[in-house]
C-alpha cells in the first residue's frame, strides 16, 4: 500500500484500515489509527508506521481519542461498540424506564446526545426506541409463556400504565395482548401448551472487513434441514 492510499484512508477516516497501519503527526507528537475522528492533518506533517510499536519507537505517543495502543478486538479498540453494548445491557436492565435517557448517559459517562448518536449509528435506533422494544419483547414472552394476569405483566415489563402497554403491543404486534396469549395457547389460569416461534438473536464480534455473505454460504452448504 503506497502512502497516497494511506493518506486517503486517513482523510476519509476509513475504519477498515485500522490495524493495517498507523500514522503520526509531527506537529503534535501523537500517533493515531486511520479512523481517528480528529481533524485530518496536512500531508506534509504525516508519517506512516506499520505498527504501534514502530510509532512509539519513533518518539510519538498514543492519541487519547482513538486509542491506537489498544489491542484489536478489545473494548478499548472498538470504543463505540463497547459503549453501545453497555448501553443495551443497561436498557435491558430497565435503566431508561427508571432513570430516563439522562440516567443512562450518566452511567455510561457520556452526554445524552452522544449516547443517542452512537446508538443510532450502530443500531439504527435511539435509547427510547430500544427500551420500548425491550419492554414489548418482555411482555410478549410473559404473555406467551406464563399465566400471569395481563395487568401484572404490563408493570413487570416496565410499562407505566396498562393503557400504554395495550397501545404499544397493538402497535408493534398488530394484536391485542389477549390475542398474543391465545396464539401461544396459554390461558390466564393455564400453563404453557405450545412453544413460541421466537428466534434467538446472537451478536457476534468481528473485525472488518468481513466476508459475511461467503461465510453464510459456507455454513448453509453444510446445514441440516430443520435442525
Amino acid at each position: 500500500m503506497d502512502e497516497r492510499t494511506r493518506y486517503e484512508a486517513v482523510s476519509s477516516r476509513d475504519a477498515r484500515f485500522d490495524g493495517a497501519f498507523f500514522f503520526a503527526v509531527v506537529t503534535t507528537g501523537i500517533y493515531c489509527r486511520p479512523s481517528c475522528p480528529a481533524v485530518t492533518p496536512k500531508r506534509v506533517n504525516v508519517r506512516f508506521y506499520p505498527t504501534a510499536a514502530a510509532a512509539q519507537a519513533g518518539g510519538f505517543r498514543a492519541c487519547r481519542r482513538c486509542r491506537p495502543d489498544a489491542v484489536p478486538g478489545s473494548a478499548e479498540w472498538n470504543v463505540r461498540a463497547d459503549v453501545v453494548g453497555r448501553a443495551v445491557r443497561l436498557i435491558g436492565d430497565g435503566v431508561v424506564d427508571r432513570e430516563g435517557v439522562p440516567g443512562l448517559a450518566g452511567r455510561l459517562g457520556y452526554s445524552a446526545r452522544q449516547v443517542q448518536r452512537q446508538l443510532n449509528a450502530e443500531l439504527g435506533a435511539g435509547p427510547v426506541a430500544l427500551a420500548r422494544a425491550q419492554r414489548s419483547h418482555t411482555a410478549r414472552v410473559l404473555l406467551q409463556t406464563t399465566g400471569l394476569p395481563v395487568t401484572e405483566i404490563a408493570f413487570a415489563a416496565g410499562f407505566a400504565s396498562v393503557r400504554q402497554f395495550n397501545d404499544t403491543i397493538r402497535q408493534i404486534y398488530a394484536r391485542t395482548p389477549s390475542a398474543l396469549r391465545a396464539e401461544a395457547g396459554t390461558g390466564l389460569g393455564g400453563g404453557r401448551r405450545e412453544g413460541t416461534r421466537a428466534g434467538i438473536p446472537l451478536r457476534l464480534a468481528h473485525r472488518g472487513p468481513y466476508a459475511t455473505a461467503a461465510l453464510f454460504d459456507l455454513l448453509a452448504a453444510g446445514a441440516v434441514a430443520r435442525v
